[in-house]
């Protein structure tokens, strides 16, 4: 009885893993609902905009740390893994060098830390518990799904890698250095939405919470000139990628 049940159980984990895998990239999108409704009793730290701002900065920063652990992971893998697909699972080939000889799911680290920053925003403890818990539950799932995927298809070398590799927190003690060198073109082809939905959620958060503390809508130098610079390397990359082959790498 107890294997069937545990049988079941990982049916229902992997199941629900691969539905959370296909609906992973609307995250974003509940979390930016929570931080709307909590944002209404926005207050300034000490009751300082100046103080205030250097925090909004350091969340930023917050976030563009998980940035770097995404591009630096992207930067160094092939083409057909650690895409943005959303239908399926995909991997050509099992990524155990480079940044996955430390932690298993290095993008899911990389987006903990992004959402984790915009969750930190509007200082409120319980919202960034609440974030945290629900990212545990919602990626644990997830890394079930596609590990159960991968072992499905590589089998021994699977299991020998995840045996001796942290799924989450990395162990630096087993680095191994990446097959591939960094590709500074895949990083601007992949992930310059992201980068951009980084600074347009953080000056939308900006502008709310001004408008929240003084009831009129001041919008800063610092995010006008943040979110200019971000908004025109959004369209520059987008265009170079969907009208040119300048960011085309071969294998990437």
């Amino acid at each position: 009885v107890l294997k069937v049940f545990i049988m079941t159980l990982r049916d229902e984990f992997e199941k629900s893993g691969k539905w959370l895998f296909r609906w992973r990239s609307y995250l974003p999108l509940i979390m930016l609902g929570l931080l709307l409704i909590t944002i209404r009793d926005f207050k300034y730290i000490g009751n300082s905009h100046s103080l205030d701002m250097f925090w909004e900065v350091a969340c930023l920063l917050v976030s563009l740390f998980g940035l770097g652990i995404r591009i630096y992971t992207i930067g160094h893998v092939p083409k057909g893994t650690s895409g943005r697909n959303t239908k399926a699972q995909k991997a050509d080939i099992l990524n155990t060098t480079g940044i996955y000889s430390v932690v298993r799911h290095p993008l899911y680290l990389g987006n903990f830390f992004v959402y984790l920053g915009m969750s930190l925003f509007v200082h409120i403890w319980w919202l960034t518990l609440i974030y945290i818990l629900a990212f545990c539950v919602y990626y644990e799932r997830i890394m079930f799904a596609e590990e159960a995927f991968l072992r499905q298809k590589f089998g021994d070398t699977f299991e020998k890698w995840a045996n001796e590799t942290p799924a989450f927190i990395p162990n630096f003690k087993r680095w191994v250095s990446p097959n591939l060198p960094f590709s500074f073109k895949n990083i601007l082809k992949r992930e310059y939405s992201g980068f951009f939905g980084i600074i347009a959620t953080f000056t939308l958060l900006a502008v709310i919470g001004d408008l929240v503390v003084t009831g009129e809508i001041e919008i800063d130098l610092m995010w006008i000139i943040i979110f200019t610079v971000g908004f025109i390397t959004y369209i520059t990359l987008r265009t170079l990628r969907k009208k040119t082959k300048i960011l085309h790498v071969k294998g990437r």
